[in-house]
């Protein structure tokens, strides 16, 4: 028998803990109904060890296996919401007015509870598994904070492994790649300072729109003439605040947006010139202005060659080598697992959730129709438990 076969008896009980934890959704280190669920679930299935003690609302439980000695192997589930106001009229739709689960957490989350209860109950594998249930995904710093806790430093880890939802991948087929595959992620803020004065005396002033304009448009130069085409880079500018009515020159200009990368070093470089350019785009008009980055910034997701084979070959076990995509294309998207993968070696792989099949609502991700797919926890359960048994 299988191990999704195994799983079976359980899964009608898993789609409802997900369906509570959806109703009840809670933003970054916010999790504390969350919270108590993954605690109380835990500690039902007799794990061995349950810590409450980092990021304010994470868990980490802790299993160990029946078969000797062997790695300690690290999953990961995100458990946080977005403030996203929810448009589904279906039963387990969020009761929280302006928050949801729109990115599936819910469903990682309950994915990796199934696991957890599975491999209490069996124990057939070397070593142990730390499971990690993660608040504060979604831009608030969850993996950064756990690691700054200690995490690391008192359930050391040989590998860790997280999966994340795709819609459009077709369901219940996997997704992987050896190096980056999801990329950096960093918030910029200008601020650009002039002087005031009526519009229709414009040489009385120092207009900070005007330096504005440079520097969006110094950008968009910078990313085509300095970069090679090949080391991917998106730079969007997505707010510009200047001036308050139509006749007055502002004194101040600000602009706002995010710049995404596939290597560290092309965002150290990013960052040096985008300095540059804001810097020398006022000082040649007269003024001044700053670049800042935001707080919270995450590198790129990098996979470790090992751990990605190891990963395929789980995911392949559990669905066939036909459904497992083993040199998926890099995402310009960002995922905070990075900061674990810059400390453990390890792989986040992508799990379909389909494209309509079944009745499932399987818009894109950050969007108020989308649900996740039921059908894949215990398939992404499987996944994870296949990679704790083949160590």
């Amino acid at each position: 028998m299988n191990i999704i076969e195994v799983l079976q008896p359980w899964v009608a009980e898993t789609i409802s803990i997900r369906h509570t934890i959806h109703q009840h959704p809670e933003l970054g280190f916010e999790e504390n109904h969350t919270q108590a669920l993954v605690v109380a679930e835990l500690q039902k299935y007799g794990v061995d060890e349950i810590c409450t003690d980092f990021a304010k609302t994470g868990v980490v439980g802790v299993i160990y296996g029946q078969l000797g000695d062997g790695n300690t192997i690290g999953l990961r589930a995100d458990m946080d919401a977005l403030p996203i106001h929810e448009e589904n009229t279906f039963a387990h739709r969020s009761s929280h007015h302006g928050k949801m689960h729109a990115c599936g957490h819910d469903g990682h989350t309950s994915m990796l509870l199934l696991a957890a209860r599975y491999l209490a109950s069996t124990r057939q594998f070397r070593g142990k598994v730390v499971l990690i249930f993660q608040p504060a995904e979604e831009g608030r710093g969850g993996a950064e904070t756990m690691i700054a806790d200690g995490l690391l430093q008192r359930f050391p880890l040989d590998a860790c492994y997280a999966l994340h939802n795709m819609p459009g991948l077709p369901e219940g087929h996997f997704a992987f790649k050896t190096g980056p595959i999801m990329a950096s992620s960093d918030r910029l803020f200008v601020t650009i300072n002039g002087q005031s004065g009526h519009a229709g005396l414009p040489h009385t002033t120092q207009d900070p729109l005007l330096v504005a304009t440079h520097i969006y448009q110094g950008i968009q130069g910078m990313v085509s003439r300095r970069y090679d085409p090949f080391d991917p880079i998106v730079v969007s500018v997505t707010q510009l605040h200047c001036g308050e009515t139509t006749n007055a020159i502002a004194d101040q200009a600000h602009m706002n947006g995010t710049f995404r990368t596939l290597r560290q070093e092309t965002r150290d470089s990013l960052v040096d010139n985008l300095t540059q350019l804001v810097e020398y785009s006022a000082k040649a008009q007269g003024m001044s202005a700053e670049f800042k980055l935001g707080p919270i910034s995450h590198p790129p997701t990098v996979n470790t060659p090992d751990e990605t084979a190891l990963a395929i070959k789980a995911a392949q076990a559990v669905v066939g080598a036909d459904k497992v995509n083993p040199g998926c294309e890099a995402k310009l998207t960002s995922e905070d697992f990075a900061f674990f993968l810059e400390k453990v070696p390890g792989c986040y792989g992508f799990l379909g959730n389909g494209s309509g099949e079944h009745g499932t609502r399987c818009v894109g991700l950050h969007n108020k129709g989308y649900d996740f797919n039921d059908n894949l926890l215990p398939i992404g359960a499987a996944y994870f438990i296949q990679l704790v048994e083949q160590q």
